[in-house]
């Protein structure tokens, strides 16, 4: 069961994506009810993930890349400024959302604009840290 986590952790960081983005097209339509069911769901999905993916790294630690060259060095790229952002992104989650709670929606909307970019590329690119060592790509 443990080693299929990856694939999980991909499939969860990519409803978290889509789940931002279509929470994004709902605000711009001004649908502040679908888009906030839209960002709980990139929510869960996010935690559900961090939950995950430590459980997986517990049991079987690193994962070391097998690429070389170019691929190598795209990997490392991707993945530094990924474990980076992913460090960041937490609390300025916590802070949007606690601001959307308590109906501070100006100042929810100041931080939403750094915080929505950040975490869609926080998911898009642990996807893409999936495909390139676990399957190659």
């Amino acid at each position: 069961m443990i080693l299929y986590l990856p694939t999980v952790n991909a499939a969860l960081n990519s409803v978290s994506a889509l789940c931002l983005c279509l929470g994004y097209l709902a605000i711009r339509r001004g649908n502040r009810a679908v888009h906030a069911r839209f960002m709980v769901g990139a929510l869960v999905a996010s935690a559900l993930f961090l939950t995950s993916y430590v459980i997986y790294h517990v049991e079987v630690g690193s994962v070391k890349y097998g690429g070389s060259g170019a691929r190598r060095t795209i990997y490392f790229a991707i993945l530094t400024t990924h474990v980076v952002l992913a460090a960041a992104i937490v609390p300025l989650v916590i802070l949007t959302v606690r601001r959307a709670a308590k109906g501070l929606f100006e100042s929810h909307r100041r931080i939403a604009r750094w915080t929505l970019p950040l975490w869609l590329y926080v998911s898009v690119t642990g996807v893409a840290i999936y495909l390139m060592l676990y399957t190659g790509l």
